[in-house]
């Protein structure tokens, strides 16, 4: 699932591999089949497994197992024709993708590699290499960096542009289970997996925090999460249940707000945080798409409404 840059769409690609688009109000008003790697194996020969818009959200780039990347150009308007403007051919399966920037697109391998493919040259390269499965990746709020989780538990983190933090790239930190749930957050990296705890590490891969929910015999393990825009808040899901972490400043530490709990949802396989931050997508193991608003609660310091707001925290709310 993906949410475009300007907020006007929402793409989900189901598991018969077609890509449907949806209005901000949930409508859906279009649609288009994605293409194997090699027609002679068929449409039933790949899986997608990542899906992102350009930031002129005119294009979507669609990862698959069949060992490619197709770049769709879906135009401005409803019914514009779908035609293909690039295709990455690599040598192992696609397992995560992102867009951060303008003609780069980066994305994990199953042997292990971070890749970016330049939509303007038409050419892929490697960023770095590792020698376990990319099971996620993220970026950070401005879209300068980004993180890959790995299968024997490693976080490498990357910059374009470090933005003057001075922050060190490569490995960050080995997390004790493959963290399939990654989000870069505004103040920290949480990750989390079949473990069953989520850990809050700091800039130079510090623990901060752990939320260990391991002799909670209701909960499974932990499968996706998203950082909210803003990066104040990130939401990590796992079975039939949402859990809401949200950054307090003035305790410098994430503080947990009620779980989202929804019986029979069943396991969370992917999550889409609108870019203005109202709403939340879940998509899940038996191909329903919720959706959730966020609404803020603010605080006015001191009883003063001149002065700044000083708690932010998002809070579920199912239609």
């Amino acid at each position: 699932m993906a949410w475009s840059h300007n907020n006007a769409k929402f793409a989900v690609c189901t598991v018969d591999r077609v890509v449907l688009l949806y209005d901000e109000h949930g409508e859906r008003r279009d649609k288009f089949s994605t293409k194997p790697a090699d027609a002679k194996y068929g449409r039933k020969s790949y899986v997608v497994k990542g899906m992102a818009f350009s930031p002129d959200s005119t294009k979507i780039a669609v990862g698959q197992t069949d060992n490619i990347i197709y770049v769709y150009k879906i135009g401005e308007e409803w019914g514009d024709k779908k035609v293909i403007c690039n295709k990455f051919i690599q040598t192992s399966a696609v397992t995560c993708l992102q867009w951060p920037e303008e003609n780069i697109i980066v994305f994990g391998l199953a042997e292990g590699k971070v890749r970016f493919a330049n939509t303007k040259t038409n050419k892929s390269s490697t960023i770095y290499g590792t020698d376990s499965y990319v099971v996620s990746l993220t970026s950070n709020v401005s879209g300068k960096g980004i993180l890959s989780g790995h299968a024997d538990g490693t976080i490498v983190r990357y910059f374009f542009d470090d933005e003057g933090s001075g922050e060190s790239q490569g490995k960050l930190v080995t997390h004790p289970c493959p963290p399939y749930a990654l989000a870069w957050a505004s103040s920290s990296v949480v990750a989390a997996g079949c473990d069953k705890k989520i850990v809050a590490y700091g800039k130079e891969g510090h623990v901060i925090q752990t939320f260990d929910y391991s002799r909670d015999s209701s909960e499974k393990e932990f499968t996706a999460a998203a950082a909210s825009p803003g990066g104040q808040s990130v939401v990590i899901g796992s079975y039939d249940r949402l859990r809401v972490l949200n950054w307090s400043p003035r305790r410098s530490a994430w503080e947990e707000a009620k779980p989202k709990e929804i019986a029979h949802l069943y396991t969370i396989t992917a999550l889409a945080w609108k870019r203005d931050g109202s709403r939340l997508c879940a998509g899940t193991l038996c191909g329903g798409v919720e959706q959730f608003d966020c609404c803020l609660r603010r605080s006015i310091y001191k009883n003063n409404p001149s002065l700044s707001v000083t708690v932010s925290v998002y809070c579920l709310s199912h239609p």
